[in-house]
C-alpha cells in the first residue's frame, strides 16, 4: 500500500517495483535545437513478460525530421529504477527529470551525449488530483496510466548522433510517460511547446478506456499558456464538443463552463515506433514531430467567448492510431457534436 501511495504521488518515478507481468512503462522525452533543424524522440522503458524472451529494457529514438526510428533492446538486468523519484539507467544511459545521458552504440545508431533541462514544469500534483491522471490515478485497475513530467523546459549539451554533433543549447524540450498492461485499443496524442510566444505548451490525448466490463472514451488536455495550466478532462467535466478526423488533419474542441479550446492538428506522415500489448512489444505505430498545431483558447464572458490566445504550435508530436471511426462513433453515442456556440 506504500508503495501505491508514493508511485501515486509521483507520476515521473518508476511504477514497474513489485509489478506482475504483462506490466510496462515507458517515458518520452522530445528534445529540440535552437534553430528548429533537429528534433528527436528518445524512449527509455521496460517491459515485463512471463516469457524471458520478451521480458528487457529498451530505449528507442526517432528523427523527427526523417522518420527514421531504431529500437535499441537491453536485458533485463541491466534497467534499474530509484524509488519515488524519476531516475534510470538502461545499460549505460541515464534519464532523470532534469535530463538525460545517453550511450548508445548500436550498428543501426549511435548516440552518445547529455543534456541538462532549465525550468522543468511539471503538471501539478496535489492528493485529490495526482498529476494528469486526475482522481482516476488512484483507480488501480486501469489499463494504461499517462503523466506529464514537464510540459516546456530549456535544454543545454549536446547529443552526437550518427556521427553529426548537435548542439541542443538554448532549444525546447517537453518530457511525459505511460505506464500500465497495455496501450488504449485506439487513441489521438499530439503536443506542441513552439509557439510564437516562448513557454507556451499544449499536450491532449483522447483514448477508449475500458471500465469495469465496459469503455468511455477519455480525455485529457493542457494547455500550459502565462504561467498557467488550463485543464480540459472527463475528471474535471469538460465536454469534447466536437470531434473531426480524416487523413489531413485531426479537429477537435473541447470546453467547460469557464474555457473553449479549438485545436486544429495536421497528419504529415512521420516514423514507426514499437509499443506495448499484453503480450509483448511488437504493436507498431506512426508518429510525426512535424504537426502544425492551431489553438484558441476562449472564455465565457456574459453570454459570448472572448479570445484568451491563439497561436500554432510547430513540431508537434501526433499520433493516430487504431479504430478512429470507433473512437469517434463512442465519443458521439455520448452526445452529438456541436460548435460550442453560446
Amino acid at each position: 500500500m506504500f508503495q501505491f501511495l508514493r508511485a501515486t504521488m509521483n507520476p515521473a518515478a518508476y511504477h514497474g517495483h513489485g509489478k506482475k507481468p504483462p506490466f510496462f512503462e515507458g517515458w518520452y522525452y522530445k528534445i529540440v535545437d535552437a534553430q528548429e533543424r533537429h528534433r528527436y524522440a528518445v524512449i527509455p522503458g521496460i517491459f515485463k513478460s512471463d516469457d524471458p524472451e520478451k521480458y528487457h529494457a529498451f530505449v528507442q529514438v526517432l528523427d523527427g525530421h526523417s522518420g527514421f526510428s531504431t529500437y535499441h533492446r537491453y536485458p533485463a538486468e541491466e534497467f534499474w529504477a530509484a524509488n519515488g523519484t524519476l531516475d534510470l539507467r538502461i545499460g549505460p544511459s541515464r534519464f532523470t527529470e532534469n535530463g538525460l545521458f545517453l550511450e548508445i552504440d548500436s550498428a543501426e545508431r549511435e548516440v552518445r551525449g547529455e543534456l541538462y533541462f532549465r525550468s522543468v514544469a511539471p503538471w501539478p500534483v496535489r492528493l485529490t488530483s495526482a498529476g494528469a491522471m486526475g482522481w482516476y490515478a488512484w483507480v488501480p485497475f486501469m489499463e494504461c496510466y499517462h503523466g506529464v513530467v514537464s510540459l516546456d523546459h530549456g535544454i543545454e549539451g549536446q547529443l552526437r548522433i550518427g556521427g553529426e554533433t548537435i548542439d541542443f543549447s538554448g532549444g525546447r524540450g517537453y518530457t511525459e510517460k505511460d505506464w500500465g498492461r497495455a496501450f488504449p485499443s485506439a487513441w489521438i496524442w499530439y503536443q506542441t511547446n513552439h509557439f510564437e510566444e516562448p513557454g507556451t505548451s499544449l499536450t491532449a490525448s483522447l483514448a477508449i478506456i475500458p471500465w469495469i466490463g465496459s469503455s468511455f472514451p477519455g480525455f485529457i488536455v493542457g494547455l500550459w499558456h502565462d504561467g498557467q495550466l488550463y485543464r480540459f478532462a472527463t475528471y474535471t467535466g469538460a465536454e469534447a464538443t466536437r470531434l473531426e478526423i480524416d487523413d489531413e488533419e485531426v479537429l477537435w474542441v473541447v470546453q467547460d463552463c469557464k474555457h473553449r479550446l479549438e485545436m486544429r492538428a495536421s497528419r504529415p506522415e512521420g516514423g514507426l515506433l514499437q509499443a506495448p500489448t499484453p503480450e509483448d512489444m511488437g504493436r507498431r505505430i506512426a508518429e510525426t514531430l512535424s504537426a502544425l498545431v492551431e489553438v484558441k483558447l476562449s472564455a465565457a464572458v456574459g453570454g459570448s467567448w472572448e479570445a484568451v490566445f491563439a497561436g500554432t504550435g510547430k513540431h508537434g508530436g501526433l499520433e493516430a492510431v487504431g479504430d478512429l471511426d470507433g473512437l469517434r462513433a463512442m465519443r458521439l453515442s455520448r452526445g452529438e457534436d456541436r460548435d460550442g456556440d453560446r
